[in-house]
């Protein structure tokens, strides 16, 4: 830690190492974490207490910098089964990382490295020693804003010139970020859920049903428990066209999470969700896939004034009358006031109503705005996944 010397006082005060700069010009100090230089980003604030690994590995989150409102993070230090991202050595898009306190020494048994050489190797920049609790009350009060996080172990740092850039980026509105995530060629996936003493554990037998995902940024996770379902599961990119994902002759596509605006994505992928739908092949979309899912059947999304990212939002399932604790990260919302006559609105936030799940009446299909597969209830939502089956189980008992 670099420290200034007040020669008459005797008094050491430590030099900031790192910054953080917003849109407005507010500029918060620190001392600086992982990668050294600077990145740009919108700035969102994460209320979970756990699973910082799988948050910093979530490729929704690219073109972020998260904001971690729990104090403590890097505690138990990261090892090399809690990622998310399916390229396991890539960056998942996460620009820059605020933390309250200094990363101690990891404390778990499963750990194999420690937070700060993680997000060295990652190269994610990061910040410690701000008080995460006034940023997140001014994100509350003014939304999230775009900034510069910045890393340099001698203390030197252009603040105007930093004040400029922040203040230049654009927003997220407008911004596809999915190219940035998504994968490069067609793979199939077979591995499912981890178990203690086991580890993860990959399908016996044959599988039920074959599933092809189409990937925003999809989390391992999720084609765990589709996996698990006793799906064969085929992941294909993004840009994948109707006619290449008709080709692989599915039971069920799945529609993934993924960063950035919606419409923005939904340029290319409402077209191909449109022809799926066509057919009445079973579909279930989670976070962008449910706001995709929205898009194709002519509703409308909306920016969010500061977005949901947490591991303790309570969601009503409306086709039970059931609360789950679920796990959220999402900037932007459907306006349930667009959706039409054939969707339903089945899940609503109970911290603010918004729209968090839909089904259709006069296709197979429906899609939720959590993470299910994120187990925080632990298992309140893995039902959806059932629900999935159950929709592939039906439209091959009606052949």
């Amino acid at each position: 830690m670099l420290q200034d010397k007040d020669t008459a006082s005797g008094w050491t005060e430590p030099r900031a190492t790192a910054v953080l700069v917003l849109q407005d010009g507010t500029v918060l100090e620190g001392f600086g974490i992982g990668a050294v230089g600077e990145a740009t980003g919108e700035v969102c604030f994460n209320t979970a207490m756990t699973g910082y690994q799988e948050i910093l590995t979530d490729p929704s989150y690219a073109g972020q910098i998260i904001t971690f409102t729990f104090p403590h993070i890097g505690n138990v230090g990261t090892n090399e089964e809690d990622i998310e991202s399916v390229n396991a050595a890539s960056s998942s898009g996460v620009r820059g990382v605020v933390l309250a306190a200094s990363i101690t020494e990891p404390s778990n048994w499963r750990a194999s490295r420690d937070l700060d050489a993680w997000l060295k190797a990652r190269q994610i920049v990061g910040l410690t020693g701000v008080d995460t609790r006034a940023l997140t009350a001014l994100i509350r009060d003014r939304g999230m804003p775009n900034a510069v996080i910045a890393h340099d172990p001698e203390g030197r740092f252009d603040i105007d010139a930093l004040k400029a850039k922040a203040a230049a980026l654009p927003s997220m509105d407008g911004q596809d970020l999915v190219p940035l995530v998504t994968s490069g060629q067609r793979f199939d996936w077979d591995e499912t859920t981890w178990n203690r003493g086991e580890g993860y554990g990959h399908q016996d037998g044959s599988p039920k049903h074959h599933v092809v995902a189409i990937d925003y940024g999809v989390k391992r996770n999720i084609l765990r428990l589709l996996a698990r379902a006793g799906c064969k599961v085929t992941v294909v990119p993004a840009t994948a066209t109707a006619e290449d994902v008709l080709a692989l002759k599915p039971d069920g596509v799945f529609l993934s999470n993924g960063p950035g605006d919606p419409a923005a994505t939904g340029e290319y992928a409402v077209p191909v969700i449109r022809k799926v739908l066509d057919e009445k092949i079973p579909t279930f979309g989670i976070c962008l896939g449910h706001q995709m899912l929205s898009l194709a059947v002519g509703a409308k999304t909306k920016k969010m004034h500061q977005g949901h990212h947490g591991a303790n939002h309570p969601v009503k399932d409306r086709t039970t009358g059931k609360v789950e604790i679920t796990s959220m990260n999402h900037g932007f919302a459907v306006d349930p006031e667009t959706l039409p006559q054939n969707a339903v609105e089945t899940h609503v936030s109970l911290f603010d109503g918004s729209n968090c799940g839909i089904s259709l009446t006069d296709r197979p299909a429906f899609s939720v705005q959590y993470h299910p597969e994120a187990s925080p209830g632990p298992q309140d939502s893995h039902y959806l996944f059932d629900r999935f089956v159950q929709l592939m189980d039906q439209k091959k008992a009606q052949v």
